[in-house]
């Protein structure tokens, strides 16, 4: 259903259980920087009246996620870290090339954000199957549906918007260079490295 060209190696959770703090830490960034992205397209796109009311529903539901995380911090006795650098974003918004048309950038922005989405989701599938915290596997079982929702919404937003071949042709061009990125990620206790 998601589309990836690379599967996480499931490696990763072992990494992510020898330090759970910073997972949580990662994942509470990762759910505010999801809402300034939504705030980001309203803010820069308002013209798309659809995509303005869908991102103000995202908003809200983003920084709902972003306390459900930080709560889990403060349940385990520790303070949200700092944020740090995301390599997987910042690698992956190099693909497409700036400038072009307002709907080529919308298209673009709204691929970039379908894919961050679908990983996410995939990851927190992973984290739900394999991670021995069973309160925090039943978490992200939880959330994996909201992410695989996020990722059907931008992906059909960015069809919506743009001619369907041509997105589409974007669209697995974009898995098999994010397959690139992750050969070299998955070594970080991170949601995305």
């Amino acid at each position: 259903m998601l589309g990836l060209k690379l599967p996480t190696d499931p490696r990763w959770v072992n990494i992510v259980e020898k330090n759970i703090e910073e997972i949580l830490t990662d994942h509470a960034y990762c759910e505010q920087k999801a809402t300034s992205t939504a705030i980001s397209l309203i803010v820069s796109f308002p013209e798309y009246t659809e995509l303005v009311q869908e991102m103000t529903k995202l908003v809200k539901e983003e920084i709902s996620h972003f306390k459900m995380v930080h709560d889990k911090i403060i349940e385990r006795g520790w303070v949200l870290g700092r944020d740090r650098k995301d390599d997987y974003v910042i690698q992956l918004i190099t693909f497409f090339p700036k400038g072009g048309s307002r709907t080529q950038q919308l298209v673009h922005r709204l691929l970039y954000a379908a894919l961050i989405e679908a990983r996410s989701c995939e990851r927190f599938k992973l984290l739900s199957e394999e991670l021995e915290d069973q309160e925090l596997s039943k978490f992200y079982r939880d959330l994996m549906v909201s992410e695989a929702n996020h990722f059907t919404m931008f992906l059909n937003f960015a069809r919506q918007y743009g001619e369907r071949e041509e997105v589409d042709k974007k669209w697995q061009d974009l898995l098999s260079f994010e397959a690139q990125i992750m050969k070299n990620l998955s070594k970080k206790e991170t949601m995305h490295g």
